[in-house]
């Protein structure tokens, strides 16, 4: 803040001031002068107008201006109403209402019914109508008749009493005390009369106003804040009617407003389904089943609903949509635990069970059969993808039949409880791990290759190929010695073409490729193999187009929009697409709010199917298998015996090299001895190998490498 600066000097005109001396005898004068000019002062109409603009602006004034356009509109429209209802009882009007709106639905028999109604009301009308033609007569006989035997009976009591007291007066004495009574209603209507007239108007606005208030009839701005935000409030079909008309359509607005207050007869029954209802809507003619989905905010925000809280799917009737609408602010509160926490019972089974996944938005539990089916999650980061891929795995793992092999491209140990329980479990995001994946995936190819090669009729344990962050392998711009790339989406692409190659043959012999990816794009998950999933689930996602590579065209078409779910809000909540999981009848997906299991929970699962287990060494690597020569090691394994039977062949070399001919089968001996030219024979009705056709092959072999080297 600047200072002020002081001055002591005489007071003089405008001369300057000179230093004070002793002898100087005029007074001085204190003046303080201001760092800055002082300020203009404000033009009254300036303030008056900034007080106005206050005034206007101020809440109080607005809060008071919207409950006079609001009860003042309460009166109005409530004359209106109650006009609205004086002329439907008097006349036909509600019936023809009634009957155009059938006749816009197609209804035709409901339109012959009204029409009925109708010619009845009509009939009765007119015979009321003639009836008021006699009336005044017969009222007029009525009253005579009435009067002439009330006087009668007056003067009948009289005599009784008259005979009674003796007294001849007391003849007349009921029909002076009836007069007497008139007279008494008449004054005491006199004194009524005026006061009733006066207040009469007001008596009869107030009934307006009450009818007015009961209906809400006034803008919504100018209602107040409770009403005016219908939180929770509960769906009744001509709210839905409402919310329909004032959605932007015009040829849906008209078809309404032709309807009158029939428009209901669009809506199917209003059923309560799960934490909230469900309503099927015929659309009349000329209004398109995408033009209500392509609004599903405004029709939200029509039902006071957010747009999260409102569905909009296409079942197989003809131009039709089906609304499921939220309990307000229901979708916002968690679901119960999962049963495979809740229940240390449980086990699986991979060929007819099915995974306990979540719950619908019905409320009802949302379970997922696994059985030869390639799965795939997408989704943006930090939306529960690995909690919800992870949750199908740790029920799978309760089948002790079913083998793992994992890749964790992420690395941060959300697979660890896997440790023990899958075949191999590799964890890490560089290059290195993607190289391991890659070959892990490789290997289970050449195992789907060997279980096609098998006699037909043979069984196979089921084995889950499962990468997690698999957008990390497609993106790898490493290569190996060949110069082929583990990434990609190309046709030497090993990663790529691997997945390709499980998609393509893995189901029918039971090797199944999960995969889990983040925000998925072409270039991190490639067409052709998104497409390849038999069950594709997505989290909330940032476009349609992103939806459309998750779920497909036909799932987004049908409504699914995973796109529309809310990132961190919606955490855990998918919207799938499959064969394995029961999705309503002209649906094409369906939305699913997961269970959520932590790692302590997780890790506590996979203990009991470990238990189920004799014991599963897990490997954290893919080891290269050593160099070695088929045709050598049989000629080893024969020794100087003229022929061995094959069995014994395959015993010997499977005790020689576990690794390479662990599971080799006579199909493989054959083969390899078919190509060499040592082909195994008959002898004494079993099949043996030859030691004599094994070293020919050996030596031409030697000898047509050496001359090719030449």
């Amino acid at each position: 803040m600047s200072e002020t600066v002081v001055h002591l000097h005489k007071h003089t005109d405008n001369t300057p001031a000179a230093e004070p001396s002793a002898g100087d005898t005029a007074p001085t004068v204190l003046t303080v002068v201001p760092d800055a000019p002082p300020a203009r002062p404000v033009p009254l109409w300036v303030r008056s107008g900034r007080a106005v603009k206050t005034a206007v602006t101020h809440e109080r004034t607005r809060s008071a201006g919207r409950a006079v356009v609001r009860h003042g509109l309460y009166t109005f429209n409530g004359g209106r109403i109650a006009a609205r209802r004086a002329w439907d009882g008097r006349t036909g009007s509600r019936y023809e209402r009634m009957i155009r709106a059938a006749e816009a639905a197609g209804n035709l028999e409901a339109a012959e019914e009204w029409e009925e109604r109708l010619q009845r009301f009509r009939a009765a009308r007119h015979h009321r109508r003639m009836d008021l033609l006699h009336s005044p007569v017969d009222a007029a006989k009525g009253v005579a008749v009435g009067a002439g035997m009330s006087v009668g009976v007056l003067v009948a009591l009289g005599v009784i009493m008259a005979i009674s007291t003796g007294q001849a007066g007391d003849v007349v004495t009921p029909l002076s005390a009836t007069i007497d009574f008139i007279a008494l209603l008449i004054r005491i209507v006199q004194i009524v009369w005026g006061p009733a007239v006066t207040i009469g108007p007001f008596l009869a606005l107030l009934a307006l106003w009450s009818v007015g208030r009961k209906q809400h009839a006034a803008p919504q701005w100018a209602l107040p804040a409770n009403v005016r935000s219908g939180e929770g409030e509960p769906i009744t079909p001509s709210i839905v009617v409402k919310a329909l008309r004032d959605l932007g359509v015009p040829a849906l607005s008209r078809a309404i407003k032709e309807m009158g207050d029939a428009g209901a007869s669009m809506l199917g029954p209003i059923t309560i389904a799960g934490c909230g209802v469900e309503v099927d809507v015929t659309l009349p003619s000329g209004v398109s089943t995408n033009e209500v989905q392509s609004k599903r905010r405004k029709l939200a925000e029509n039902l006071t609903r957010h747009e999260h809280e409102v569905f909009i799917t296409i079942p197989q009737a003809a131009r039709t949509v089906r609304l499921w609408i939220a309990d307000s602010g229901a979708l916002d509160e968690p679901i119960g635990p999962s049963p495979l926490v809740t229940d240390e019972t449980m086990t699986a089974d991979y060929k007819k069970g099915k995974a306990p996944w979540g719950q619908d938005l019905r409320g009802d539990a949302a379970a997922l059969s696994l059985y030869q089916r390639h799965l795939l999650i997408t989704g943006l980061s930090n939306q529960g993808k690995t909690v919800a891929l992870r949750s199908l795995a740790l029920w799978l793992s309760l089948d002790k039949s079913v083998q793992f092999l994992m890749g964790d491209l992420k690395g941060v140990g959300d697979w660890a409880m896997f440790d023990g329980l899958a075949t191999t479990l590799i964890q890490g995001p560089t290059d290195e791990h993607v190289i391991q994946v890659t070959e892990m995936v490789e290997s289970a190819v050449d195992e789907m290759n060997r279980r096609i090669q098998a006699p037909p009729g043979t069984t196979f344990p089921p084995l889950i190929v499962l990468v997690d962050e698999a957008q990390v392998a497609f993106m790898c711009p490493a290569k190996d010695e060949d110069k082929r790339p583990y990434g990609g989406s190309k046709a030497n692409s090993r990663y790529f073409m691997a997945v390709r190659k499980i998609h393509n043959q893995g189901r029918a012999v039971n090797v199944l490729m999960w995969q889990g990816t983040q925000d998925p794009t072409n270039e991190n998950l490639p067409k052709l193999v998104r497409e390849g999933a038999h069950t594709r689930a997505s989290l909330a996602l940032g476009t349609e187009s992103q939806a459309r590579m998750a779920l497909g065209d036909k799932a987004v078409d049908g409504g699914a929009a995973p796109n529309l779910l809310r990132p961190g809000l919606d955490r855990g909540t998918l919207v799938v697409a499959s064969d394995g999981i029961t999705i309503p009848a002209g649906q094409s997906s369906i939305t699913v709010r997961t269970h959520y299991i932590d790692d302590d929970a997780a890790t506590a699962i996979t203990d009991r199917a470990k238990a189920l287990r004799d014991g599963v060494t897990t490997l954290h690597a893919i080891e290269h298998k050593e160099e070695h020569d088929p045709l050598a090691d049989v000629a080893a394994v024969i020794g100087d015996a003229p022929r061995v039977r094959t069995k014994d062949v395959l015993a010997r070399l499977a005790t020689r090299n576990p690794g390479a001919y662990g599971e080799w089968s006579f199909i493989d001996l054959k083969r390899v001895l078919d190509d060499a030219g040592a082909e195994p024979y008959k002898s004494d009705g079993v099949m043996v190998v030859s030691r004599d056709r094994v070293a020919r092959a050996l030596a031409n072999r030697d000898t047509e490498g050496s001359a090719s080297a030449e």
